[in-house]
C-alpha cells in the first residue's frame, strides 16, 4: 500500500460506513469459547481454501455473499473464533464428513473479532464452513466500497490491513495464506475484476455472472472484488528474459476516464520488465490488471489486480512532472509488491515493514529506471529526510516492532515504515552493494516464494548474502529502536575528525542514549570516505579540499552537526551539491536550528544558496522550513514581510530566466525538471512572495478557463492559480469553485478546486464549507480534506479545529474504525502554542486502546515542541528575516 493524499483525505473515507458494533450489542462469551484474540487468532482452526460468491449491484446500499471455507480443524470443539465485520449473517453451516452441524454468529468487538458456535463439537480434521450473509456497502475506501461517478454506481475493494472482514467472514490475518475461488453476480452488463483471470461469464435475465480461476495462494487482505460499469484499454507487457510468454495487462477505469488510459498501460509494461530484471523471475501471476478508483488514498497492491486513485494512472504526455512521477513511483511501489509482499508474504503485522519498506525503496528506484529524466530517484531521499522529523519525537515506534492487537496494526502505516525504512533499505544496500543486496533479496524470495516469511528470515537471507558478519547487527540497530542517529564531528588535526554519535533531540527535549551502526560517508572534494561507526565516538580521516559533506551522497540515514565555520562553508556550496547532499545538509541544518544551535543568520543564507541547485528538490526545500515557521505563527508581521521579499529576491530571477506562460502547453518543450522548478517557483512567488503581477496573471487565466476557454490554464498550475482567483472573490468565488468542482470528474481538476476552496484562509469561506454546505455530490472524504486545509490555514485553523473538537466523539463513533482513529490526530499537529497542546491532550481519553494513540501522543509533542521553539527561538529569526531588505 502507498498512501499518498492528505491524512483527512484517508481519515474521512470510512466515516459512513455502517456503524460498529456498540460493546452493548455484543453477546456474553462463553466460558468454555476461552479467551477472545485481540490480536492473533491462533491456529485451533486453519483455512486452506476459500469459495466466495458475490451478488454486487453497486446502486444498491448493500450486497449479499455466500462463503465457504475449507478449514483444518487442530483442535475440536463447538466454538471457532474468527473475523466478520458488521456482517448480516443469515446462516451458518459446518459440514464435516457427510454431516451438517448449524452455527450461529457473533461479532465479539468492534475491531471484528467474531466467535461463531456450532450445535455440538466440531471433529479434529477437515471441513467446511458456510456462510450466507449481507452487509452495508461503505462510502470511502475501505472493505467494500462504492462511489458515484457521473451518472453511475461502481464498487471496489480495499483490504488492508484488516478490512477483508467486512466483506466476508474469514480468517484474516496475513499468515492463513490459501487460494481463492471467486464468483461476482452483477447487474447484466456490468463488468467484474478479481485477482484472477475471468474464466466464464453468463447473463441469467437481468444479472450476469463473472466466474474466476482459482487464485494462487493469497492472505485475505490481498483479496480483489471490484464490480461496476468499467471501462478499460488492454494490452499485453511483451515476454522478456525472465517471462517466455506475453502477459495480459488492462487498465480499468470509470467512464469518464476512458480517454486517458493509455499512458498507464504503457508505462506499466516498461516498469514490469524493469521489476523482473530485477527480481530475476517472472511476474508471479497469471495477469495483471490495474484499476483506478477516485477515492482510493494512495494505491494498493492486491494480488493481479492493483487499485489506484484516479490521478495516479488517468495522465497523458501533456501530463506534469509530478503527476509523472507519482505515476512512476507508485506504480513501481506497486508491482514490487506482487513480488514482496504478495508472493512472499508477512507472517505477521510485525512484519508489514518488510514490504513497504522495501516497496518503498523499490518504487523511486525502479521509477527512475523507467524514466531518468523525471528524477524520481532523489524522491526517495526528500521523503527519508521528511520522516525524521517524525522519528526525531521522543514519543514514536521503531520500524520492527511487535504487534500484539489488532488496534495497534493500523500505526505500523506511517512514515516511519514508508520513509525511514526505504531510507534504510537504501543506506543497507549501498553499504552491502548492489549486486550482494539483490541476491540477498533473490534468496529470500527463492526460499518463501508463495508462502510467508518474517523479519528474521530477511535478515538471514541478507547476511548470507554480505558474507560480512557485521551487516546483522547494523541493520538491526536501525530497524528494532527508534530515533534519528547525530553525528557530531569536531575537528582532531589535519585531515581527521572526532566524530561523536547519539540521538537527535530538538530544543527543549531530552533523548535516552543510544548508538547504532552507522554507515558513515564522507566526501570533501573528490575525496570520499566511508567506515562503519559502531562505538560512540571515533575518528575519521579524509585527505581532500573544500568543504566537509558528512553525508556523501545523502544516502545515510542520519542528521550531523559541524563546528560554525564548517557549516558556514557546506551552505556558501549550496548552489553545487549534488541534489541528495544538498537534501541532506538542509535537513540537518533545519535540525539544528531546532535544537538550537544553527543561527537565525545560516537559514536565511541557506535559502539564498540552495534556492539555486539546479536539482528540483533541493531547491524546493531551500525556503520550506522558514515557509512553514510563517504558517506555524514563528515570525512577526515584519518578519513576514521579510521572508515575502527574500522569496521575492531569490526566486523570482529564476522564474523570469525560464519565463512563464499559464496556457496549457506552453512549456511542454522544457525537460520535466525544469518544468517542475517552474511549478514550484510560481507556487512561491504567487503565495509566499505574493507577487502582485503574477498573481493577476494567474487569476486572469482562471477567468478565462471558467469563460469556457479549455486552454487557458495548464493543470501543473491549477493549485497556484486556483488559490490566486479565490483570495479577491472571497464566499461568492469559493461556491463558483465548488460548482466547478462538482460538475467534474477530472481527476486532477475536481481535488485542485476543492483544494482551493479548503485553504482559501478566509474565515468565511471556511465557516460555509465547515458547518453550512451540504450537497450530495460533495464525497464525504472530500469534505474531510476541505476541513483539515481549513486547519492548516492560519487565519482558519481556529474555528476549524473547533468544529473537529465539538465533533469528535461523533466522527469516533460513526464507523470510521481504526483508520479514523490512527488519522485524524495528524491533522491537528500544525499548531504551535502550549494552549492548543492542552486542547488536543484532552483528546486522549476518546483515544485510548486505539491505533490513533501513538499519532495523538506524536500530535501532542509536536505542538509543544513548537510551543517552546517559538518561545526561545522565534523573536532571533523574526529579527533576522525582518532585516532583509
Amino acid at each position: 500500500m502507498r498512501a499518498l493524499l492528505l491524512a483527512a483525505t484517508m481519515l474521512a473515507g470510512t466515516l459512513a460506513a455502517t456503524p460498529a458494533l456498540a460493546a452493548s450489542e455484543a453477546k456474553a462469551i462463553p466460558a468454555a469459547a476461552g479467551t477472545m484474540p485481540v490480536g492473533k487468532l491462533g491456529n485451533a482452526v486453519v483455512p486452506q481454501a476459500y469459495r466466495l460468491d458475490f451478488t454486487l449491484d453497486p446502486a444498491q446500499p448493500r450486497f449479499s455473499g455466500h462463503a465457504e471455507i475449507d478449514v483444518t480443524v487442530n483442535e475440536g470443539g463447538r466454538y471457532v473464533w474468527m473475523h466478520g465485520l458488521n456482517l448480516g449473517v443469515k446462516r451458518v453451516v459446518a459440514k464435516v464428513g457427510g454431516k451438517t452441524i448449524a452455527g450461529t454468529f457473533s461479532q465479539a468487538d468492534d475491531t471484528g473479532v467474531a466467535l461463531v458456535t456450532f450445535a455440538q463439537a466440531l471433529p479434529a480434521g477437515t471441513a467446511t464452513l458456510v456462510f450466507d450473509y449481507d452487509a452495508g456497502f461503505n462510502d470511502g475506501p475501505t472493505g467494500l466500497f462504492r462511489v458515484h461517478v457521473g451518472d453511475q454506481w461502481y464498487s471496489w475493494s480495499q483490504f488492508e490491513s484488516i478490512d477483508a472482514r467486512g466483506a466476508f467472514p474469514s480468517f484474516d490475518q496475513p499468515g492463513f495464506k490459501t487460494p481463492y475461488t471467486v464468483t461476482i453476480t452483477t447487474p447484466a452488463g456490468q463488468r467484474a475484476v478479481s485477482n484472477a483471470p475471468e474464466v466464464a461469464t453468463e447473463t441469467r435475465g437481468n444479472q450476469t455472472v463473472h466466474r474466476f480461476a482459482q487464485t494462487l495462494p493469497l492472505p485475505s487482505y490481498l483479496v480483489a472484488v471490484m464490480a461496476g460499469p468499467f471501462v478499460s484499454v488492454e494490452g499485453t507487457v511483451p515476454a522478456t528474459p525472465q517471462r517466455a510468454t506475453p502477459l495480459p495487462l488492462r487498465v480499468v477505469s470509470t467512464r469518464p476516464n476512458a480517454d486517458k488510459l493509455n499512458f498507464a498501460l504503457d508505462g506499466t509494461k516498461g516498469i514490469v520488465s524493469h521489476l523482473e530484471n530485477y527480481f530475476g523471475q517472472a511476474f508471479p501471476f497469471p495477469k495483471l490488471d490495474q484499476i483506478t478508483a477516485p477515492i482510493m488514498p494512495g494505491a494498493m497492491e492486491n494480488a493481479g489486480a492493483d487499485l489506484y486513485e484516479d490521478s495516479l494512472l488517468v495522465l497523458d504526455d501533456k501530463a506534469s512532472t509530478s503527476q509523472k512521477r507519482n505515476f512512476g513511483m507508485v506504480v513501481a511501489h506497486e508491482l514490487a509488491h506482487q513480488w514482496f509482499g504478495d508472493m512472499v508474504s508477512p507472517a505477521w503485522w510485525d512484519d508489514i515493514w518488510l514490504n513497504e519498506s522495501f516497496a518503498n525503496w523499490m518504487g523511486f528506484r525502479i521509477g527512475n529506471e523507467w524514466r531518468p529524466d523525471l528524477n524520481i530517484g532523489a524522491g526517495a531521499l526528500e521523503e527519508g529526510f521528511a520522516a525524521m522529523r517524525t522519528d526525531a519525537l521522543l514519543v514514536g515506534r521503531p520500524i520492527h516492532q511487535p504487534i500484539t492487537r489488532n488496534s495497534q496494526i493500523d500505526a505500523a502505516f506511517d512514515t516511519i515504515t514508508y520513509g525511514k525504512g526505504g531510507h534504510v533499505v537504501s543506506m543497507i544496500a549501498a553499504f552491502m552493494g548492489d549486486t550482494k543486496f539483490r541476491d540477498g533479496v533473490r534468496g529470500y524470495m527463492a526460499k518463501h516464494k508463495y508462502g510467508n516469511a518474517s523479519t528474521a528470515d530477511f535478515f538471514g537471507a541478507m547476511a548470507d548474502a554480505a558474507g560480512d558478519p557485521r551487516i546483522l547487527p547494523a541493520m538491526q540497530s536501525f530497524t528494532d529502536q527508534q530515533g534519528v542517529p547525530l553525528v557530531t564531528f569536531a575537528p582532531a588535526g589535519q585531515g581527521k575528525w572526532t566524530v561523536t554519535q547519539s540521538r537527535y533531540a530538538r530544543l527543549g527535549t531530552q533523548a535516552p542514549a543510544q548508538t547504532w551502526g552507522v554507515p558513515l560517508c564522507l566526501r570533501q572534494g573528490d575525496a570520499r570516505a566511508c567506515q562503519l561507526l559502531v562505538d560512540q565516538t571515533a575518528t575519521v580521516s579524509i585527505a581532500g579540499t573544500g568543504a566537509l559533506v558528512p553525508n556523501a551522497g545523502g544516502t545515510g540515514y542520519y542528521r550531523f552537526e559541524l563546528p560554525a565555520a564548517q557549516w558556514d562553508s557546506l551552505i556558501a556550496q549550496g548552489a553545487s551539491l549534488p541534489g541528495g547532499e544538498a537534501l541532506a545538509t538542509i535537513d540537518s541544518l533545519e535540525a539544528s536550528f531546532m535544537a538550537g544551535r544553527a543561527t537565525p543568520a545560516q537559514l536565511v543564507a541557506a535559502a539564498r544558496s540552495f534556492a539555486a541547485n539546479p536539482d528540483s528538490y533541493a531547491s524546493d526545500g531551500a525556503t520550506g522550513q522558514l515557509i512553514a515557521f510563517d504558517t506555524q505563527g514563528l515570525l512577526t508581521p515584519a518578519a513576514h514581510d521579510g521572508l515575502r521579499r527574500l522569496v521575492g529576491e531569490v526566486r523570482a530571477p529564476q522564474l523570469a530566466k525560464l519565463g512563464f506562460d499559464p496556457r496549457a502547453g506552453a512549456h511542454a518543450g522544457d525537460d520535466p525538471d525544469t518544468q517542475q522548478r517552474r511549478v514550484a517557483l510560481v507556487a512561491e512567488l504567487a503565495d509566499t512572495a505574493e507577487d502582485a503581477a503574477l498573481n493577476t496573471k494567474l487569476a486572469g487565466a482562471v477567468d478565462a478557463m471558467l469563460a469556457g476557454d479549455a486552454k487557458a490554464l495548464d493543470p501543473a498550475f491549477y493549485n497556484s492559480a486556483f488559490k490566486a482567483w479565490l483570495k479577491p472573490h472571497g464566499l461568492a468565488g469559493a461556491k463558483t469553485l465548488m460548482e466547478k468542482a462538482l460538475s467534474s470528474e477530472d481527476p486532477v481538476l475536481r481535488p485542485a478546486l476543492l483544494r482551493a476552496v479548503g485553504r482559501s484562509n478566509d474565515p468565511a469561506v471556511a465557516k460555509w464549507l465547515v458547518e453550512d454546505f451540504s450537497d450530495k455530490r460533495l464525497r464525504l472524504s472530500e469534505k474531510l480534506m476541505g476541513i483539515s486545509l481549513a486547519i492548516a490555514s492560519p487565519k482558519t485553523a481556529d474555528q476549524a479545529f473547533a468544529w473537529a473538537d465539538a465533533h469528535l466523539d461523533s466522527l469516533l463513533s460513526s464507523g470510521g474504525g481504526i483508520f479514523l482513529a490512527r488519522s485524524l490526530p495528524q491533522v491537528v499537529s500544525g499548531f504551535c502554542s502550549a494552549d492548543k497542546a492542552k486542547a488536543i491532550v484532552a483528546w486522549r481519553p476518546r483515544f485510548a486502546n486505539n491505533s490513533g494513540a501513538l499519532e495523538l501522543d506524536r500530535a501532542i509533542e509536536r505542538v509543544q515542541d513548537c510551543a517552546v521553539l517559538k518561545d526561545q527561538r522565534a523573536a532571533g529569526l523574526s529579527a533576522e528575516l525582518a532585516a532583509v531588505k
